[in-house]
């Protein structure tokens, strides 16, 4: 029986991976068990943990391992290769908060597993009791290790550089660990980006929301988003639900400051604007007078990663508007094109739940206050107005509250109100199989 407590480093931080820092040096690289096990486990020899389980696992085949670990070997994405390798029977174990050990910071979880490194079983799910940092019990927990392909497999096939540029989504690792790095910007970061446009507006809204929507804990850190099921696809209200949370989310940073801002949901009347704003695109998307695609290729993937084909009729907007039997005017509306009949059809809006029209309504009252002041940017977007009212500090980070009571009461009510959204579009994530229980 072999027990061990071995170190959590590991070579790679969260620095490394936003290009803002290089690996801890002398972590896990620097012994002759990294060089012997690299062929064999692959990256996951950056954690001194799996080099430790790779080598009981190696020269004591038969015996029982007992572990305080964190469960990145069973669900982490760079784990693969080392499940290939380390085959063993779980037998049980626990998790609970890692920062209740010694010395150990960050909100995830650490486990006490057991394992028969005699029978060789492929790691494909364990369940662990849940303890809370006061040690009462609190339930089970999954832990998946046969996922299959990750969410950022499925939204890089919707990849459209052909396009008018609406914002950027930075890319991040697919798991509540990494949440705090995705957003919307309106600038290229050195990290890649995936350009979102008026074709993959809905899918960009939907990642955006499937990954945010849940809050992240201690518990559900290293947790993966996956790739989905098709069952969102017929699913308009939840398209619509993660458009106006994507709309209205604090990690939407769009700002007038980097160029056009096209995520204005209001027009200037709605929100009693001075001058005419330089884009009317997304309450014109709203109001249902911009279309993305027919619905039959909205959706399309290409197992190429080849979009031209993908948004051939949106680069060809005269081959779109004669396979759909249609053509558009300026004003958006659509003119049918059958040789029998010309009838004028106006644009459908968007139809909200009212949970995501709580939403809508909580931030026009927003934008209304800050074009009640004087002298504002009238293209201001989210970003920009929570900038207006709470500023920033010497470091040059916002601050987290204003000294005007009556927006911290009206930003207050837009957060209250996502959160109500969040909560109705919660069950559809798991529903469509972006995460699992």
């Amino acid at each position: 029986v072999i027990y061990i407590n071995p170190p959590y480093a590991e070579a790679t931080t969260a620095k490394t991976v936003t290009g803002t820092g290089k690996n801890k040096s002398g972590v896990a690289i620097q012994n002759k068990a990294n060089q012997y096990f690299k062929s064999k486990i692959g990256s996951a020899t950056n954690e001194v943990f799996a080099l430790f389980m790779a080598q009981v696992y190696d020269k004591i085949q038969d015996g029982i391992l007992a572990q305080f670990s964190t469960l990145k070997f069973v669900q982490g994405s760079n784990f693969d290769k080392f499940k290939e390798y380390f085959k063993a029977k779980y037998l049980g174990g626990f998790v609970v908060p890692a920062n209740t050990f010694d010395n150990v910071k960050g909100e995830f979880p650490i486990g006490f597993t057991i394992w028969n490194l005699n029978a060789k079983v492929k790691i494909e799910q364990i369940i662990c009791d849940v303890y809370d940092r006061n040690g009462e019990y609190i339930g089970k927990k999954n832990f998946y290790g046969n996922l299959p392909d990750s969410i950022n497999k499925w939204i890089v096939r919707y990849q459209n550089d052909f396009n008018i540029q609406l914002g950027l989504l930075v890319s991040a690792a697919p798991d509540f660990q990494h949440n705090n790095q995705l957003a919307i910007l309106s600038k290229q970061q050195e990290r890649y980006c995936f350009n979102i446009c008026k074709e993959n507006l809905i899918i960009s809204a939907v990642y955006f929301a499937a990954r945010l929507c849940i809050e992240h804990s201690w518990l559900n850190d290293r947790d993966q988003f996956l790739y989905p099921n098709d069952g969102w696809k017929e699913d308009t209200e939840f398209q619509n639900d993660c458009l106006i949370f994507t709309l209205f989310h604090e990690q939407n940073k769009i700002s007038c400051k980097h160029g056009v801002n096209h995520w204005i949901p209001f027009t200037e009347a709605e929100v009693n604007a001075r001058e005419k704003f330089d884009s009317h695109f997304m309450s014109d998307f709203l109001k249902g007078k911009i279309k993305a695609e027919s619905k039959e290729n909205l959706f399309e993937e290409n197992p190429s990663g080849d979009v031209s084909s993908s948004f051939s009729s949106a680069l060809n907007p005269s081959n779109r508007g004669e396979k759909e039997g249609f053509s558009a005017r300026a004003d958006g509306t659509q003119v049918t094109s059958s040789p029998n009949a010309t009838r004028l059809q106006a644009p459908a809006p968007l139809s909200f739940s009212p949970e995501a029209q709580a939403v809508i309504d909580a931030g026009r009252e927003l934008w209304r206050y800050y074009h009640s002041k004087p002298n504002v940017n009238v293209n201001a977007s989210l970003y920009d107005i929570k900038e207006y009212f709470q500023g920033r500090n010497q470091q040059g980070k916002m601050n987290f509250r204003s000294n005007d009571e009556t927006y911290n009461e009206l930003i207050a009510n837009l957060r209250e109100k996502l959160k109500t959204l969040a909560k109705k579009i919660e069950p559809k994530v798991y529903e469509y199989g972006f995460l699992k229980r």
